[in-house]
């Protein structure tokens, strides 16, 4: 087991930021493949970003490209997502994730390729 605790979730207006951050206890996280994800009432879980455990390529989806910022902190063993110019389409629970595996690509989009996960922490942005 892989405890992951998100936090920093909160109501803003539209092009407000907000920092959300994903502490994985007891464990070292640059073992593991970290990502963010992504969920409305009624939808499927949506991927945001990821980050491989190789240190590769930080991969972003589409619609928060530019915006979204994944960072990580190994000393603290934590990972951040900042983002900026929120809309109100990025209201949703973010989850953390977390696996031993390395997905690249499509496949690190894929919430089925991660193990652990955190409870969530709602972001809503009004409009």
């Amino acid at each position: 087991q892989v405890p992951l605790i998100e936090s920093g979730g909160g109501l803003v207006q539209t092009g407000d930021s907000l920092s959300l951050s994903c502490t994985a206890a007891g464990r070292t996280i640059n073992m593991y493949s970290m990502a963010w994800f992504r969920q409305t009432p009624g939808k499927e879980r949506e991927f945001v970003a990821s980050m491989p455990w190789s240190g590769g390529n930080t991969q972003y989806a589409d619609s928060v490209r530019g915006r979204f910022t994944f960072l990580k902190d190994n000393a603290k063993n934590t990972i951040y997502l900042q983002m900026n110019s929120l809309k109100p389409e990025d209201t949703a629970t973010y989850f953390c994730a977390a696996t031993t595996g390395l997905p690249l690509y499509s496949d690190a989009e894929r919430p089925d390729e991660y193990d652990y996960w955190g409870p969530g922490a709602q972001v809503t942005v009004s409009s």
